[in-house]
């Protein structure tokens, strides 16, 4: 029974938080890829774009609760979410024509593409801030619990209790789908062919007669999907708050460059590999370790490796191995 405890608390304190946040992280470094693979750069701006875009979300959500629209038992923002992708979509794709486009025919190296989109990043983070302000956003309606501790408890009589937050489900059965279409439109559309075979040689995929600007906007327009996705399903699962956006640009980059940056396999195994990393680390285990040991041995402390206000140097140290290491991440990708 005591390890049947143990089981449930570890699921509900570390294997599910963890699955949930490694789906969003996954999502969030898939658009990193995308851009680096195609676009040839890293987008610093990227934390602050799925700012953006759920901050729309939550505009269009806040204006649907005070209609009267619902999803009943699921969040309304499901049903904002369309709306706030678009919006995300246009303000990448300006962005791109006003800024990046010109740097672009330069033909500057990366780096100079990397510096311009930490200016953007700064542009984005004040008009969210201005916009929405700075405080926490809590956005989420509908039923809170897929199950509950207390239903958990009474269904199986196990002491410990199992909560499953709608908000958990939502977000992983949500990051399949997504990652499911979007490995379909890269490998049987032909947009999708167009923009692996310019990702894997430019000068080839020219002479070949693919637009290089048709490209681009793709790209733009999956990674403005993929960012309000991202964001949209972090900001439910916890909290709307434009600063959490920017601190998240870490571990989304730490996930994108330990699969393999430039691999969108890489990205999702990544995303995993930090997310399990920082709840791990940072979870107290004297709960589990009480269920699991002797009482003699079970410990008095927390037996927390790291607070969780530090939770963010776990991806920075996983990051720094990693680029020491194996620069090219898990699955090889390119070289950062």
């Amino acid at each position: 029974m005591d390890f049947l405890n143990a089981i449930v608390a570890l699921s509900n304190f570390v294997l599910i938080p963890a699955i949930a946040y490694g789906s969003q992280l996954a999502l969030g470094a898939l658009g990193v890829t995308l851009i680096y693979g195609i676009l040839r750069f890293s987008n610093f701006a990227h934390g602050d774009t799925m700012a953006f875009g759920t901050m729309a979300t939550i505009l269009v959500t806040l204006a649907f609760q005070a209609a009267g629209l619902s999803l009943g038992p699921l969040p309304t923002a499901l049903l904002a979410l369309p709306f706030g992708i678009a919006a995300c979509a246009a303000l990448l794709i300006a962005t791109d024509r006003v800024v990046y486009r010109f740097y672009r025919a330069q033909r500057v190296v990366p780096v100079i593409l990397v510096i311009v989109s930490m200016g953007v990043m700064f542009v984005y983070n004040g008009i969210v801030r201005f916009i929405i302000g700075p405080d926490d956003q809590r956005f989420a309606d509908g039923e809170r619990f897929i199950i509950s501790a207390r239903e958990f408890r009474n269904l199986t009589g196990l002491d410990e209790g199992l909560a499953l937050r709608t908000t958990q489900g939502i977000t992983v059965i949500t990051a399949v789908v997504v990652v499911a279409l979007l490995f379909w439109f890269l490998n049987h559309t032909r947009t999708g062919k167009s923009m692996r075979a310019y990702s894997d040689n430019e000068d080839l995929a020219l002479l070949s007669g693919i637009n290089p600007e048709r490209v681009v906007l793709y790209t733009w327009l999956i990674v403005a999907a993929l960012a309000t996705v991202a964001g949209t399903l972090y900001g439910l699962d916890k909290s709307f708050k434009p600063f959490t956006y920017f601190q998240l640009l870490l571990p989304i980059f730490a996930a994108a460059i330990v699969g393999g940056l430039g691999s969108p396999l890489g990205a999702i195994a990544g995303g995993f590999v930090i997310a399990f990393s920082e709840v791990m680390i940072t979870y107290a285990w004297k709960k589990v370790l009480g269920y699991m040991l002797p009482e003699s041995l079970a410990p008095d402390g927390l037996v927390q490796l790291l607070s969780t206000d530090y939770k963010f140097a776990v991806s920075f140290v996983i990051l720094l191995i990693v680029l020491l290491f194996r620069p090219t991440g898990l699955f090889r990708g390119k070289a950062v």
